[in-house]
């Protein structure tokens, strides 16, 4: 959460000339529900039910650029439908920068706690491995321009294919 996958994906998108998703806005899009909503009636577990039908659906998909809630990485078959069916880029971004970037959101169900930076170490902790287990490339955002960080991952992604 605030690593800028939304953000730096459609960058990304552009400069590669393709279309972008994210499996979060198609999942809001399909219920016609908001991610927050959808955790209240189907907590977690059925909300991550939907998203991974969602990313072996979007990850079947040719010329996207598909950016993926923070939490798609807990589940084995989505490692492994991101991994084997596209190029994975893991945008890494230090605690502080993520607690500043989502301090103010209140559209992120995790972190709806009394010590949200806390959540979000805890969050990070368990889900870093997964992250480079799934990864192609990994990217540090610390402090970075959006723009330039697409403009690296391009020419990252461009090295590889």
């Amino acid at each position: 959460m605030g690593a800028g996958k939304t953000t730096i994906g459609r960058q990304l998108a552009r400069q590669l000339k393709l279309h972008f998703l994210d499996s979060d806005h198609e999942i809001e899009s399909r219920t016609g529900a908001q991610i927050p909503l959808i955790f209240e009636i189907e907590g977690e577990e059925g909300f991550r039910n939907r998203e991974s039908a969602m990313i072996d659906e979007l990850t079947q998909e040719q010329n996207i650029v598909l950016a993926t809630g923070g939490g798609a990485v807990l589940r084995e078959e989505n490692r492994k439908h991101l991994h084997e069916r596209g190029i994975v880029v893991y945008l890494h971004a230090e605690l502080d920068d993520l607690f500043e970037r989502t301090r103010k959101d209140r559209n992120r169900p995790l972190l709806q706690t009394e010590d949200p930076r806390s959540k979000l170490a805890t969050l990070l902790e368990e889900r870093d491995p997964l992250y480079r287990e799934v990864a192609h490339l990994v990217i540090d955002t610390a402090r970075s321009n959006p723009k330039k960080v697409a403009a690296y991952v391009t020419k990252k992604v461009k090295e590889l294919i």
